[in-house]
């Protein structure tokens, strides 16, 4: 699960990703808004954590562009600004959730697992694909029941695609679901990640898409 965040405060956005990373997230980071719909535009992404105080375009306006080009990728607004208009303002614009500073990691957290239920369908904490349950504040992944033990990168490889589910995942998308914009690993470790996977998952769930990518079967 890639997660973008657009935040100028070097502090703070280094923190958001140490944590953010911690919880299993791969997380790419932005510190000015003129970037942000180019990133939607050329990469995938689970949701956008977006500041309002940018130093070059204001973050209303960087979420009006990203719903103008009819993006449907969740948005969190994180800012220092309370005021009931702005709260208004963002929701209104196309924001799915409006989290002031200073915040509670853990607040954080459960508002995106939510913006992510939401993505995915979900009404709960939990993804279900066929016999795969995804625990997103657990995270981890279970199989009729019986907790299955993935690497972190086959978790991440796995969530990305049940959170995906019915739609096919490119080497290259899940290469950077891994890595972000980091140098990231060879097609052949995709492969190989999924090869282990394959051996730990029941069912054979996992199709090969000949010459495209990777895909769950809702």
């Amino acid at each position: 699960m890639r997660i973008l965040l657009v935040e100028d405060d070097v502090l703070l956005g280094q923190s958001m990703v140490t944590a953010l990373s911690r919880q299993g997230y791969t997380v790419d980071w932005l510190e000015r808004g003129s970037g942000v719909v180019t990133a939607l535009k050329t990469e995938q992404f689970t949701a956008v954590i977006l500041d309002l105080m940018l130093p070059d375009i204001g973050g209303f306006e960087v979420l009006k562009s990203i719903r103008r080009a009819g993006y449907a990728v969740p948005i969190m607004i994180l800012t220092a600004r309370d005021e009931i208009q702005d709260r208004v303002r963002g929701l209104d614009g196309g924001a799915d959730d409006y989290l002031v500073k200073p915040f509670a990691l853990e607040e954080l957290l459960a508002r995106l697992r939510v913006m992510i239920r939401r993505l995915s369908g979900a009404t709960d904490s939990q993804v279900e694909v066929g016999d795969l349950v995804l625990s997103l504040d657990r995270q981890l992944v279970s199989c009729q029941g019986q907790e299955l033990k993935l690497t972190n990168n086959e978790f991440k490889i796995l969530a990305s695609l049940m959170n995906s589910a019915g739609r096919v995942m490119s080497k290259d998308q899940l290469q950077q679901s891994l890595h972000g914009w980091e140098e990231g690993s060879s097609d052949n470790a995709i492969e190989v990640h999924i090869h282990n996977l394959r051996k730990k998952v029941p069912g054979n769930v996992i199709k090969n898409i000949r010459g495209v990518g990777y895909i769950i079967e809702k």
